[in-house]
């Protein structure tokens, strides 16, 4: 018995280390990045313009995510955010409109950047001989051409409290091989093809730019992860009213404006009586009862969303607050 007793007690000290760790996750957001500065490179692989910045933003959210040093807002609440705020993409690289987001949203801090490098650098190699012919001797040549792809990203990490940049980091990768297209189909005048960028491509990870670009993913995903202590988290104490309740859905009138987010937990109770004190008439205490649990699934600055879990029904006029 004294066995089992001990191994339950390690099973519970596991799960509470993990919920530990996990709690312990900095809150992100990760704008798309810039990439005006390799645009004209884009069209020229391409044909056409393609948006890169957002195609790497989600490996680096992907790489983020599996590496568990961060827990990442999800894209279409970041979306909806750069509709209703009327951001645009020449904002990817402003950091007050980092510092806006992010307060919008709740997080610890948001991470942004721009792609510096993106393409083919390529280099020819002539090497010299000598010919015999029926007409005699002649200089001739061998020409070696060498296909080149780099990638470099430079990633910065705003507070969205101050707007300070916590950390600033880059990644570059390359890949190059003889005789080898950039991006895997027919080589055009930019030696890249058809198509367009495209990374949950089935084969673009094998392609030259592809490889270029997981390496440069990794390396600044890994710089990003060993940032993540510079990262303060934001504790908030937050207190509402339930202004309206449709089955175990609630709407509280208070949001991201007193840092409430995205996956919070708010202890939902019902005020019962007040305490004055008989000399003043002030209220010195409200006597409440709980009633349940909310978990804040939408957010905006002055309201939030909450799908409620309690032994009886909410009502409108209920108190949400952090758990003490």
């Amino acid at each position: 018995m004294s066995r089992m007793i001990r191994l339950f007690c390690t099973l519970v000290l596991l799960t509470l280390s993990c919920t530990a760790q996990t709690s312990g996750k900095k809150r992100v957001a990760v704008l798309d990045f810039d990439y005006g500065t390799v645009q004209s490179y884009v069209n020229e692989i391409y044909g056409s313009n393609q948006d890169v910045g957002k195609g790497i933003t989600d490996m680096l959210v992907e790489k983020l995510v599996s590496d568990g040093k961060f827990s990442v807002i999800e894209r279409k609440a970041l979306d909806k955010i750069m509709a209703e705020q009327n951001f645009s993409n020449s904002d990817r690289a402003n950091p007050a409109t980092a510092q806006k987001i992010g307060q919008i949203l709740g997080v610890d801090a948001i991470i942004m950047g721009t792609i510096t490098k993106f393409g083919r650098d390529d280099h020819s190699k002539s090497y010299g001989g000598v010919g015999f012919g029926r007409a005699g001797i002649g200089l001739g040549g061998i020409k070696k051409n060498e296909s080149k792809a780099v990638c470099a990203i430079s990633a910065r990490v705003v507070d969205t409290t101050t707007g300070e940049i916590l950390a600033a980091v880059t990644g570059e990768g390359e890949s190059k091989r003889s005789g080898t297209s950039l991006v895997g189909l027919g080589a055009g005048r930019g030696g890249g093809g058809g198509g367009g960028f495209d990374t949950h491509a089935s084969n673009f990870g094998q392609t030259l730019l592809g490889e270029a670009v997981t390496q440069a993913v990794g390396d600044v995903g890994a710089k990003l992860d060993n940032s993540a202590a510079n990262v303060p988290t934001k504790k908030v104490d937050v207190a509402g009213i339930v202004a309206d309740v449709s089955g175990n859905t609630l709407i509280i009138n208070v949001g991201s404006k007193t840092g409430l987010r995205v996956g919070d937990k708010l202890e939902i109770s019902r005020p019962l009586r007040q305490i004055k004190d008989p000399t003043t008439g002030k209220v010195i205490k409200t006597v409440s009862s709980k009633v349940g649990d909310g978990t804040v699934t939408e957010i905006d600055a002055d309201s939030a969303t909450l799908s409620f879990n309690g032994s009886g029904p909410a009502k409108v006029g209920d108190v949400a607050k952090t758990p003490q």
